[in-house]
């Protein structure tokens, strides 16, 4: 397989605070990560609330500009491309976002919503936009009557088809789904994998999946990376993740996921203290505070990202056996 993402030292601070006394605090949201993505692949960046995972997918499709680092598609570093080339590439890469309630203009019909991007980018008929639209809506799911219909008129689930809709008529190579279900009931987050998984063969995709629901992402991921405080901890495939864990934070928090087999009991890990801020990390390996396996080197050294196995990569220095 070819690879279709590649992200090297990809880094972002946010400056906070700032003010006439005070040239403000740095908040290290993405710190150094690297991963690739190949062609038709889902690889899933998992971790708790705050520690880079959106920002990250924002930074793979340049919605942000990094502080430093790399982003190339298909072999191009976008992050250097100028305006007008980047809008020409934007049809390939899309976005899924989070919230269909605050991501879709209450004011703009369902024709309007999903046909924008064809009429910025593409020079078509009303007619020919008018029926790639419809097909678009079949293929997600929605019927020809909802065409003229308003964001509110629609459940939380047909708002996200809706969302779905708009990121893939552009006929993208690689779509960002940035906690596309979250907002969802849980039968109705089944339908939209279900769509997801079915669009993925149908149309060629490669998604780049952010959750913090390890139920939804062992059951779409081919790979799934782990970040902690703006780091990579743990990246492998989703049998060698969820069978043998090499970092203690990812075995910590599989431990925490919910299980539905009856007379399955997990040995649950509970993790001490709170996660630090990313506006003052500590030192050495980032979840050093928290970790029940830290030594001295883990308080010092911040450990490398390396290969254990083929394909699995760790950042710890004392992994975990398994």
């Amino acid at each position: 397989m070819k690879t279709i993402l590649k992200v090297e030292d990809l880094t972002k601070y946010f400056v906070v605070n700032r003010s006439l006394l005070s040239s403000g605090e740095v908040v290290k949201a993405v710190d150094g990560v690297s991963f690739s993505l190949m062609e038709g692949e889902t690889l899933s960046l998992v971790g708790e609330s705050g520690c880079g995972k959106s920002t990250t997918g924002r930074l793979a499709l340049r919605l942000i500009e990094p502080t430093r680092g790399s982003v190339r598609y298909r072999g191009q570093d976008i992050a250097q491309l100028p305006p007008e080339k980047m809008r020409k590439l934007r049809g390939e890469m899309q976005i899924i976002f989070q919230d269909p309630w605050s991501s879709l203009n209450p004011r703009m019909t369902v024709k309007e919503i999903i046909g924008e991007g064809l009429r910025r980018q593409k020079e078509l008929s009303r007619a020919q936009r008018k029926r790639l639209v419809l097909d678009m809506m079949e293929t997600v799911g929605l019927r020809p009557e909802h065409y003229d219909r308003h964001p509110h008129e629609f459940s939380g689930g047909q708002r996200q088809r809706l969302g779905v809709a708009r990121a893939l008529i552009m006929r993208p190579k690689l779509v960002v789904a940035d906690e596309p279900l979250s907002a969802l009931d849980v039968s109705v987050q089944a339908q939209v994998v279900n769509l997801l998984a079915r669009l993925k063969q149908e149309l060629g995709l490669s998604y780049l999946f952010i959750s913090h629901d390890l139920a939804i992402v062992e059951h779409i991921s081919d790979r799934i990376a782990v970040m902690y405080l703006g780091k990579l901890m743990e990246l492998a495939s989703k049998r060698q993740l969820f069978e043998r864990p090499r970092h203690p934070y990812t075995q910590a928090l599989f431990s925490a996921a919910p299980t539905t087999e009856v007379g399955r009991e997990k040995n649950r890990i509970i993790l001490s203290g709170d996660v630090p801020s990313p506006l003052n990390p500590p030192p050495g390996c980032r979840f050093h505070t928290r970790c029940p396996q830290a030594q001295e080197d883990c308080r010092q050294l911040e450990p490398e990202f390396k290969l254990l196995a083929p394909g699995h990569w760790v950042a710890c220095h004392h992994p975990l056996n398994g």
